[in-house]
């Protein structure tokens, strides 16, 4: 399963940005919330976004692998996630922010999840005999 592989490097990722959060909470003192530290919002905001995007593009993935979607099109957008996810986390982890490095990320993520779901729709497509 290739959706498998890039599932536990983004696992790794997430609890990376994970123990970032956790640090800033101990270095500001900050249970909750931010208290108003900008880099602890930030932190909290890389590690959210990563929680709202990555596993719906996983799932989009892996309905597209299991659909039929040859590996070497689900290495080409798992190497974008991957990249993609990365280039967001160090982009919005700045201060200030250089934009182009959440930017790229987020057209990254929303390209890969744009093409799984594509791939899942023509799959379907193809198998149901709607194109034929």
């Amino acid at each position: 399963m290739t959706t498998a592989f890039y599932a536990g490097l983004l696992t790794i990722v997430f609890i990376v940005l994970s123990f970032r959060v956790i640090a800033k909470r101990n270095q500001y003192k900050v249970a909750l919330g931010s208290n108003g530290q900008e880099l602890l919002q930030r932190a909290v905001r890389v590690h959210a976004n990563f929680a709202e995007y990555v596993p719906f593009a996983l799932l989009l993935m892996f309905l597209a692998e299991y659909s039929g979607l040859a590996p070497m099109y689900l290495h080409v957008m798992g190497i974008a996630l991957f990249i993609g996810r990365l280039s967001h986390a160090y982009g919005v982890s700045q201060q200030p922010e250089p934009l182009k490095f959440r930017v790229f990320g987020m057209v990254l993520t929303l390209l890969v999840m744009l093409l799984a779901a594509m791939a899942s729709i023509v799959l379907y497509a193809l198998r149901s005999g709607w194109l034929t």
